[in-house]
């Protein structure tokens, strides 16, 4: 009937297999129709027909608020991904900055480590040359250096400036005060130090040539405050056996005829209450006992 009435329209209807755009298409093709018809004055609008426009507009207006949402949507669904890429970006430089942090601590833990090995290795050699040296300091004989002996006026060293010479028991000390021999706390020598010792050196190599002589070290109380030395019998230790190497390298006495003995500050000889005080008691020692060798 449409047909007969429009003799100048070609309507071709494209196949289409979804029932829902099939039903859009039909809506279209009957607006499009209504309005050719309504152009041409050839026919009115039906109430019915009104209302399908109308349902059509609304249609229409509601996919477009529903497309403008969509794409409200997706900006802001683009801009929380751009969100998330920066903070997995900052995540990633944190987590490297950490890997670094654990790598450097890492590394001090294990040079740590290795110093605290190596420093105690360097106490338990010290500590087993004090005891070696002490076994064989309570060796001794029973023979005895009197204090009348001459060899004792014949002690040149007695004339020395801080050097002090003094029967004990059965033995005969020569105190140097440390002071003039090494740098304060270290067993380093300082200027004159190596001198002093050679002239106290020779001058007992030629008055006891064959006796045993010990070079103790002595300390007062105070604390050391060094990684090297982190006691006083460290320190006195590592000060006595200086003595020995430098005499013994320069052949000033015989190694054989010396031994060495740290004693730390357990043996002052007056009270550390005052700075002088502690300053007589940080001292070397060369003790000359009884003993004399086998054989030379």
């Amino acid at each position: 009937m449409l047909a007969a009435m429009l003799p100048f329209a070609r309507f071709e209807t494209p196949p289409i297999t979804p029932p829902v755009t099939r039903a859009v298409h039909r809506t279209v093709l009957t607006i499009a129709t209504l309005a050719f018809l309504a152009g041409c004055g050839k026919l009115s609008i039906a109430p019915n027909q009104q209302q399908a426009q109308l349902a059509m507009q609304q249609q229409v207006t509601t996919l477009a608020q529903q497309n403008t949402e969509y794409q409200a949507r997706a900006a802001s669904l683009d801009k929380n991904n751009q969100e998330l890429e920066s903070l997995l970006a900052q995540s990633r430089q944190q987590v490297q900055l950490l890997t670094d942090e654990v790598g450097a601590t890492r590394t001090q833990l294990q040079t740590t480590t290795d110093q605290l090995l190596a420093m105690r290795t360097s106490n338990e050699e010290l500590n087993k040359m004090s005891t070696q040296l002490v076994a064989t300091s309570n060796k001794r004989a029973g023979a005895e250096i009197r204090p009348n002996n001459t060899l004792l006026k014949n002690l040149s060293v007695k004339q020395i400036p801080g050097v002090e010479v003094r029967q004990d028991g059965d033995v005969v000390r020569v105190e140097i005060p440390a002071d003039r021999v090494f740098m304060p706390g270290s067993n380093y020598f300082q200027n004159g130090g190596e001198q002093l010792l050679d002239n106290v050196a020779a001058d007992l190599r030629q008055n006891f040539p064959d006796n045993l002589i010990g070079i103790e070290g002595h300390t007062d109380d105070g604390a050391t405050h060094s990684q090297q030395f982190p006691t006083n019998h460290h320190l006195s230790a590592a000060q006595a056996l200086a003595v020995y190497n430098s005499l013994a390298q320069k052949q000033v006495m015989a190694p054989n005829q010396l031994f060495v003995i740290g004693h730390g500050g357990n043996h002052p000889v007056v009270s550390n209450s005052s700075d002088a005080g502690k300053a007589r008691n940080r001292r070397v020692e060369f003790v000359i006992y009884p003993e004399r060798l086998a054989s030379r």
